[in-house]
């Protein structure tokens, strides 16, 4: 058995072990260490040490834990329920309008979380009884929170794509100023096909009683004024300044982290327990994103070493495939990928096999990143593995059947 062939049997034993239900870490450091030591011998503790290093002083890593910080205090702080609460205000007069402003929130909550699972959760529980209290139709309603929440690994500061661009060496700055028209477009989208489903069918999504829709315009512009100014002012601040080149991500991350805090205790919803919470789950998040990095890193090396790499180049060479076909062969692969895997591991583990063959077929890598972000984003929502309808499903009322979110 060559060498090749051995490379490929490694990722084959690797996603059979995963499926399985093996943690991802783990199971990337064992096989790039028991197959590096069967390729390199004692070279492979090495390649760890130094794979290690490279990962923990890496730069661009470390406004990872300050954006998920930052949006750990604003879920924990309950902020989502007052901007939930002052978009539905606004929203009032448009068809489908709690249908329209979850999605609203969702996208703005996504700029300030970036995390899927967060905001699927927090919308389930708090935007979609609403919706079914309202007579809003199941299907609907469980469509617009899984497609909302997902937004965050499009929309900026996306955790995302600050790993994308130090696993393929890119600028967060072009990466965030690239996915903003993308993740805003998608939202408007999102938004028009609600509004248009409504007015050609409005048995989906009655209209609020007159009671709650005649409401006084002092009463809407102090809502907007107390919820969504200060939490748009804090991100807009945050995204502004890397974008602009006033502070690298790092450095923003950490005002915004620090303006998270000030908004929670503004609005008396911080305490040593959310705190504490936050914290936690910043750390714990943080460790499983190094562990990857660590882990993948030594398995691509280790993959590479046995000629799995060369192997995967010269079969799409020999393809003889234009840059369209390319990209589509790609995504597609991408978009499989996404139902068994987390977006951390495909970006992490399999897009470095893509990276070298872009300059071959003249792909900007800063396109190829925002096509997967948006690519790995519909995953999410694809059954039979659709992780966002899971999440939803763990907060649904008991009589939503799994196959209605579907």
């Amino acid at each position: 058995m060559t060498h090749a062939n051995i490379a490929l049997m490694m990722v084959g034993i690797f996603i059979a072990t995963i499926l399985l239900g093996f943690p991802i870490w783990a199971t990337l450091m064992a096989m790039g260490f028991f197959f590096g030591y069967y390729a390199m011998g004692d070279r492979i503790f090495v390649l760890l040490t130094q794979n290690t290093f490279s990962i923990l002083s890496n730069d661009v890593l470390t406004a990872v834990p300050l954006f998920l910080f930052m949006g750990y205090i604003v879920e924990r702080a309950n902020i989502l329920d007052r901007l939930f609460f002052s978009i539905q205000l606004a929203a009032r007069r448009v068809p489908g309008s709690m249908a329209v402003a979850t999605l609203l929130t969702c996208a703005f909550f996504a700029t300030a979380t970036g995390i899927v699972g967060a905001v699927v959760t927090l919308m389930g529980l708090l935007a979609f009884p609403a919706m079914l209290k309202a007579g809003y139709d199941t299907k609907l309603a469980a469509g617009v929170v899984c497609a909302g929440g997902t937004l965050g690994i499009l929309i900026p500061p996306s955790i995302l794509l600050i790993v994308y661009a130090a696993t393929a060496g890119l600028s967060v700055v072009q990466l965030y100023a690239g996915a903003f028209l993308p993740g805003f477009l998608l939202a408007g989208l999102y938004v028009l096909y609600v509004v248009g489903r409504v007015v050609i069918d409005p048995s989906l999504a009655p209209d609020l009683p007159a009671e709650e829709s005649k409401i006084p315009f002092a009463k809407v512009a102090m809502a907007l004024l107390t919820s969504f100014f200060p939490l748009a002012f804090l991100i807009l601040s945050v995204l502004g300044a890397i974008v602009f080149g006033l502070a690298t991500p790092t450095e923003a991350a950490s005002v915004g982290a620090l303006g998270s805090v000030v908004l929670a205790a503004g609005y008396r919803a911080l305490n040593l327990q959310r705190l504490k919470e936050a914290v936690y789950l910043t750390a714990r998040t943080t460790a499983m994103v190094t562990y990857l990095f660590v882990g993948s890193w030594t398995f691509a090396s280790v993959f590479a070493y046995l000629g799995g790499q060369e192997l995967v180049e010269h079969t799409i060479g020999a393809m003889h495939l234009s840059r369209v076909e390319f990209l589509l062969l790609s995504q597609f692969i991408i978009f499989l990928l996404g139902w068994p895997l987390e977006w951390t591991e495909i970006i992490i583990i399999f897009i470095p096999i893509f990276l070298p063959l872009l300059k071959t077929f003249g792909v900007d890598p800063l396109v190829f990143g925002i096509l997967v972000a948006l690519n790995i984003q519909t995953s999410f929502n694809t059954p039979p593995m659709a992780m966002s309808a899971y999440y939803l499903k763990g907060v649904a009322p008991p009589h939503v059947r799994l196959t209605q979110i579907f």
